[in-house]
């Protein structure tokens, strides 16, 4: 029998539970080269994820099972003052409900990331996080050197809600197993995601997968051809050659 009475039985102890312990991984995208994916980590139930992604990474967001929740938040990696802005997400795409196309924008109507494919369609934009995912959301932020004061406003993918003609918000639950989401990073950005229940819906969440891979030949197509939208990747793209040359010179 192990003891931890001292280092060296505490050391053994430690290396026997790491050994003892399964660690699934996420499901990889199919068509994409294992060499190409930079992050992939399946998130458990009241478990988050926190890293760091380049101008040009797709990332796939999945929920197996049917049961995540995925409260996400992007912060401008070289520029953390400027963060997801959701009522700017709603309000500029003329849009609360998210979907293929849809821009995620900062707070200074640049894209952070637009949503190039969604088989779920059930998503929330208006509700903000359940008070365990704020939690979850501030741990993992403290990993990338943000502040609780950092978190700012959230979406969720995976647990929908719907307003209804008086006001009133319904929960809509979820699209069911396997359903997944696509972004298309178009700042480098921090990416927080917390994986735990809806604040009008307390079903206890199920693992979610997040996976990222390069992909910066993405950047030249396009995926929404409103006014809005390409307005904002206008600014976006002036933002970032502005600073790629002042960069260089």
């Amino acid at each position: 029998m192990t003891t931890t009475a001292d280092t060296s039985g505490a050391r053994a102890h430690a290396r026997s539970q790491a050994a003892a312990a399964a660690i699934a991984g996420p499901a990889l995208p199919e068509g994409v080269e294992t060499a190409k994916i930079t992050f992939a980590q399946r998130i458990p139930s009241g478990g988050y994820a926190n890293v760091v992604l380049g101008r040009g990474t797709r990332v796939r967001i999945s929920d197996p099972a049917g049961s995540g929740c995925a409260h996400l938040l992007l912060v401008r990696a070289e520029s953390p003052w400027e963060r997801m802005n959701v009522a700017d997400t709603v309000k500029v795409p003329w849009q609360a409900y998210l979907g293929a196309g849809h821009p995620l924008l900062s707070d200074q109507g640049r894209v952070l990331a637009t949503v190039v494919a969604d088989s779920s369609g059930h998503h929330d934009t208006l509700c903000g996080t359940s008070a365990h995912a704020r939690d979850r959301l501030r741990m993992a932020g403290v990993k990338q050197g943000l502040e609780p004061r950092d978190i700012a406003q959230t979406i969720s993918f995976f647990r929908g809600v719907r307003v209804e003609s008086d006001g009133g918000l319904t929960a809509t639950g979820s699209a069911g197993a396997g359903a997944a989401v696509e972004l298309l990073i178009h700042l480098p950005v921090t990416l927080l995601l917390a994986n735990a229940e809806h604040p009008l819906d307390a079903t206890p969440t199920t693992d979610i997968d997040l996976v990222a891979w390069a992909a910066p030949e993405d950047l030249a197509g396009q995926f929404n051809s409103d006014p809005e939208y390409l307005r904002a990747v206008e600014n976006t793209e002036l933002d970032w050659h502005a600073r790629t040359l002042e960069a260089i010179a």
